[in-house]
């Protein structure tokens, strides 16, 4: 009698607009890492999801951003007629040496160890502030009264917000994570889009006309005057780029806080762990980075012919560089599924790397670090609601909660 015939695989399906997926894209990153690697999409980009694979292509100097022509092709010509489309163009984050260069070493210097490091006393402040008022009511919302606000309160202080301004920034509804997804945007959720960045570009223009007028001790100030010393920085260039660090500057550690109460609350063994010994926040702020990523892709694009371990990638190629899948390889991390604050270098690639590496990642870290002490020590007995199915935002680059219940008693 003849062997029965095995059953074909079935084709492999990336959706990550799919429920299921944004719930949790662990299990989809595993297969796809096991069945294929390097796998090219007929949504018509190439998804790397090794360790060692997308490690190297945010390094190799071959693979650049090519963001116009990627979009361009995803997109449309009609795209450079978006408001946010052109914003996103003009950023650092999207841009190839040597614009890049020119953008990155205008900032850079804000955000030195040392600067960052100085911030501590400010963050705890903010921390203790927000705390203060909810503690006697006995519950909030992680998410809008805690993630949310902390840093975005930090980067206004960094960027030279007046006080009296941040109110609509405080109260934003976070819609710039589907903007970065690979599927392109609804007609409406791109026209939020675009309604959200002509109404910021409006109120950056005007600061930095008065940054003009009256300099401050802020990074505005600090960008209006590297355009007005000859830097070509040009007007949409500091918006775009003011625009990024705001976005950027609040956005990663607000998902790095929710995702990493979840995983502590729903692994209480760790959360005693680390109740019982602070000296492992650190390490453990490292693990929730690697665990659950709050930035789970990054694009790339051979900027010449490449191959890589018998795969070809060809010049003008998107590819999606899977950060959450290369947080889990086996390769790279023992036991990877499992969340685990005592890790031995946890080493997460959560920040990007190469010329791209996140240049707010200490400051993300500082802010996680002291949330979770501060935390821990004023609300040791804090409890979180829906833990079996928790509230994540419809977004896939950024991956984080729109929710997030919790309360304690006094």
């Amino acid at each position: 009698m003849s062997a029965a015939p095995k059953e074909s695989a079935p084709p492999i399906v990336f959706n990550p607009m799919d429920p299921a997926f944004i719930a949790d894209p662990y299990p989809f990153y595993r297969m796809l890492r096991e069945r294929e690697p390097l796998h090219r999409s007929p949504l018509g980009f190439i998804i790397a999801t090794r360790h060692a694979d997308v490690a190297l292509i945010l390094r190799d100097r071959r693979f650049g951003k090519n963001f116009r022509e990627r979009m361009l092709k995803r997109n449309g010509p009609a795209a450079l007629n978006e408001p946010a489309y052109r914003g996103l163009e003009l950023m650092m984050l999207t841009r190839d040496p040597p614009d890049h260069t020119r953008l990155r070493g205008l900032v850079t210097k804000a955000f030195t160890a040392k600067r960052v490091e100085e911030m501590r006393p400010r963050i705890q402040s903010l921390v203790d502030g927000l705390i203060d008022g909810v503690i006697d009511r006995g519950r909030m919302d992680v998410m809008k009264e805690f993630a949310h606000q902390l840093p975005v309160m930090v980067i206004c202080d960094m960027l030279g917000i007046p006080e009296e301004d941040r109110a609509p920034f405080l109260e934003s509804s976070r819609i710039v994570g589907r903007i970065l997804d690979p599927v392109p945007m609804s007609r409406e959720d791109l026209d939020r889009a675009n309604a959200s960045s002509l109404e910021q570009s409006a109120y950056f223009n005007d600061l930095f006309e008065r940054r003009r007028r009256a300099p401050k001790d802020d990074l505005i100030t600090h960008l209006v005057q590297a355009e007005e010393a000859g830097d070509r920085l040009s007007n949409e260039e500091l918006f775009a780029n003011v625009q990024l660090l705001f976005g950027a500057g609040h956005e990663t550690t607000t998902n790095t806080i929710g995702n990493g109460l979840l995983a502590l609350h729903r692994n209480p063994d760790q959360l005693a762990l680390l109740k019982a010994d602070k000296s492992l926040i650190p390490n453990a702020v490292e693990e929730v980075l690697r665990y659950d990523s709050s930035v789970q892709m990054t694009g790339r694009s051979p900027m010449e012919d490449v191959e890589i371990d018998g795969f070809r990638f060809e010049r003008g190629d998107g590819i999606i560089c899977l950060l959450g899948a290369g947080n889990h390889d086996p390769a790279a991390h023992q036991d990877p599924d499992a969340f685990d604050v005592r890790r031995k270098d946890p080493r997460p690639i959560s920040f990007g790397g190469g010329i791209h590496h996140c240049l707010g990642a200490q400051l993300a870290r500082i802010e996680t670090e002291i949330v979770f002490e501060t935390l821990l020590r004023r609300l040791p007995g804090m409890q979180l609601a829906n833990l079996d199915k928790p509230d994540w935002r419809m977004t896939f680059t950024l991956r984080g909660l729109n929710s997030l219940p919790a309360s304690w008693t006094n």
